[in-house]
């Protein structure tokens, strides 16, 4: 059966609604009942990241280049999560998960491993953050926020009170990343001044080109801070490790953070 201009190749029903696996030329693609993609990975190479917004979501080893304790919201197929094991062998991610039948798909359908350094919870993201915060602090360096539905960013990871219990939880070096839709320009405008109240302005955006995913990075007030010039040299460095197009995000910070570079950058 084909469906979404690919092969159906897997379809399952939770509470939740519809899960599809679709391969296309050689792309395997998470849908959720709708066109959208959730994630996606080339079948034959499926530790690397595909997707534009993926790719562009690590730009957060501009900041940090090494993270070992990692929190995610929001696993999808796994593709940032696989990754990440992947390229950092020293690294912990526990990720938090909504839909146990996603998991399944991901271990299934994505090739996500069984890992002792992975360890995935069912249940809700907003939820786990504010009881985590109430009980432990600064456990994490690096916190990666992707909870999508079939209609759209989750709410619960978009409140004031989400990014001040994140905040709790990152060290005083720590670094945010999270997965916006620019195209809701409300809930963007709220997620922007809610980011930008809690992390007192240190925030970048970073618009993926060609899509509309818009990827936000929320730094603790000990995060190491580089002139331009030293993260052009930096992006150059890791173009070569990891064949991302690290110079161009560094060109995008530029061009779309005037009015808080300085809170992020050294003059």
């Amino acid at each position: 059966m084909y469906k979404y201009e690919g092969l159906l190749v897997h379809q399952t029903l939770d509470e939740h609604g519809v899960i599809e696996v679709i391969d296309t030329k050689g792309e395997r693609a998470l849908h959720f009942g709708s066109h959208s993609r959730q994630s996606s990975m080339i079948i034959a190479d499926p530790n690397q990241l595909n997707s534009f917004y993926a790719r562009a979501m690590m730009g957060l080893l501009l900041f940090n280049d090494s993270p070992k304790d990692i929190l995610m919201i929001g696993l999808g197929g796994g593709t940032i999560t696989k990754y990440l094991l992947h390229q950092f062998g020293d690294c912990k991610i526990k990720v938090i998960e909504f839909r146990s039948s996603v998991l399944k798909v991901a271990r299934s359908h994505f090739q996500l491993p069984l890992d002792p350094r992975l360890k995935v919870k069912i249940g809700c993201g907003g939820e786990y953050v504010a009881n985590q915060s109430k009980q432990v602090e600064e456990q994490y360096d690096l916190m990666v926020i992707d909870a999508y539905d079939h209609q759209g960013m989750a709410l619960e990871v978009s409140s004031e009170q989400f990014f001040d219990n994140c905040r709790t939880l990152l060290k005083e070096d720590g670094l945010l990343a999270i997965n916006l839709w620019g195209t809701n320009k409300e809930l963007f405008r709220d997620v922007t001044w809610n980011m930008g109240r809690i992390f007192n302005w240190r925030i970048l955006f970073l618009p993926v080109r060609r899509r509309g995913n818009i990827i936000g990075f929320a730094f603790r007030e000990n995060a190491p801070k580089y002139s331009m010039k030293e993260l052009k040299l930096k992006a150059n460095q890791l173009e070569q490790q990891y064949q991302l197009n690290f110079p161009q995000f560094v060109q995008d910070f530029k061009r779309n953070n005037t009015t808080v570079l300085d809170k992020v950058f050294k003059k």
